[in-house]
C-alpha cells in the first residue's frame, strides 16, 4: 500500500515549545549520548579515522506531502547520508538532525520524522545523538552522518579509478525516479508498481556494503544520488579516465518497463538520469565484491559511454 501525507491535529510545535519538541525527538530516537551540549563518541576501533557527511531535504524542493510521509522522510534523510559514509568505505556510527519547521505544524509530523531517522540509524547500529530545532516558513530537514574508517587502507574516493578496472554497483538503478514519476503523474498506481514508489520514498541500501567493498580492495566509489551518468562522469573526471558501461547490465527490468508504458516515458531516462537510488557505484581491480554486480569497465578514453556510444541522456539532479 502506498502511503503519503502529513499528520494533522494535536498540539503544534509552537504550542509545545523548544524544550518539549526536543524531548519529543529524543523519545522517538533515544540515545544516552543525546542531551548535553555535544555528544562525545568513543573511538570505534583502533587506527580509525572520522568520516562526516551532511545533506538537507527542503519541502517543495525535495519532497511534498503528496509524495511521502514524515516517517519515510526521516528514513530517507538518514539513508542518503549513510550512503555517503558507505561510499567512502566507512561505517556510520552516529547521526545529528537539524529541523526548521513552521510553528503551527502539528508536533506529530516531527515525532514521525524523528522515529524514521531513529529507526534507520538503528538499522545501521548507530544512534541519533543530537541536533537543533527552529521555526521557519516550511519544513527543512538536515541530517549529518558521522562514520568510522578503520584500518590503513585509503578511503574509497572519486579519484581512484584506473584503466582496466571493473565498474561495479550495489543496489537498484532507476527505481527512485520511476517512483517519483508515478507519484507526480496523478494516475492510479497498480499494486505491482508500488515497489518503485517505496524505492523513492525510502531508498534501499544494505548496511555494510561499502565496508565490504573496501575490504575487497575496491579502488573508488560514489553513490548514485544525482543520476548515474552524472555521478559516473564526476568519478571519471576526478580519476582522469573513461567509463564504458554495458547496456545488458543496466537494461530496465519489468517493473521499470511497465511504469514507462503506463506513463509514456522511456525507462532508460530513469536508469541513466534519475538518481536518488543511492546505489553504490565504484571500481575494483578484481571481481565484483559480495553484493555487487559488474556493469562495465574503466578505459583510457575520457567520458562515459554505453556499448561504446554516448548515452541517450546525460541529465541529472541540479541543486540550483
Amino acid at each position: 500500500m502506498i502511503e503519503t501525507g502529513f499528520p494533522t491535529g494535536g498540539p503544534t510545535l509552537g504550542e509545545l515549545g523548544e524544550r518539549d519538541v526536543i524531548s519529543l525527538i529524543r523519545a522517538q530516537a533515544p540515545s544516552a549520548l543525546n542531551g548535553d551540549d555535544a555528544a562525545v563518541l568513543a573511538q570505534s576501533a583502533p587506527n580509525s579515522r572520522v568520516v562526516a557527511s551532511t545533506d538537507m531535504l527542503v519541502q517543495g524542493r525535495h519532497f511534498t506531502e503528496q509524495t511521502t510521509t514524515p516517517y519515510f522522510l526521516g528514513r530517507k534523510a538518514a539513508v542518503q547520508n549513510f550512503a555517503d559514509i558507505e561510499a567512502m568505505g566507512a561505517r556510520p556510527i552516529a547521526a545529528l538532525m537539524a529541523v526548521s519547521a513552521p510553528a503551527d505544524m502539528p508536533a506529530r509530523v516531527l515525532e514521525e520524522l524523528a522515529r524514521g531517522v531513529g529507526e534507520m540509524a538503528a538499522d545501521y547500529a548507530c544512534e541519533l545523538v543530537g541536533g537543533d530545532v527552529t521555526a521557519g516558513e516550511y519544513l527543512v530537514v538536515t541530517v549529518t552522518a558521522i562514520g568510522a574508517l578503520g584500518g590503513n587502507r585509503p578511503p574509497l574516493t572519486l579519484d581512484g579509478a584506473r584503466p582496466g578496472q571493473r565498474v561495479v554497483a550495489h543496489g537498484r538503478i532507476g527505481y527512485s525516479a520511476a517512483g517519483l514519476a508515478l507519484l507526480q503523474a496523478g494516475v492510479e498506481i497498480p499494486g505491482e508498481l508500488e515497489p518503485l514508489v517505496h524505492a523513492h520514498q525510502v531508498p534501499e541500501l544494505t548496511p555494510g556494503r561499502g565496508v565490504v567493498a573496501r575490504a575487497a580492495k575496491a579502488c573508488s566509489m560514489t553513490d548514485n544520488s544525482d543520476g548515474l551518468i552524472r555521478d559516473l562522469s564526476q568519478l571519471a573526471e576526478a580519476s582522469g579516465v573513461g567509463i564504458e558501461l554495458a547496456s545488458n547490465a543496466l537494461s530496465p527490468d519489468a517493473l521499470l518497463v511497465a511504469a514507462g508504458e503506463l506513463l509514456g516515458v522511456d525507462p532508460w531516462d530513469w536508469v541513466l538520469g534519475g538518481g536518488e537510488d543511492h546505489t553504490l557505484v565504484g571500481t575494483t581491480e578484481g571481481s565484483a565484491p559480495v553484493g555487487f554486480r559488474s556493469i562495465g569497465k574503466v578505459s583510457r578514453k575520457p567520458g562515459v559511454r554505453i556499448d561504446g556510444a554516448a548515452p541517450a541522456t546525460t541529465h541529472g539532479w541540479e541543486s540550483f
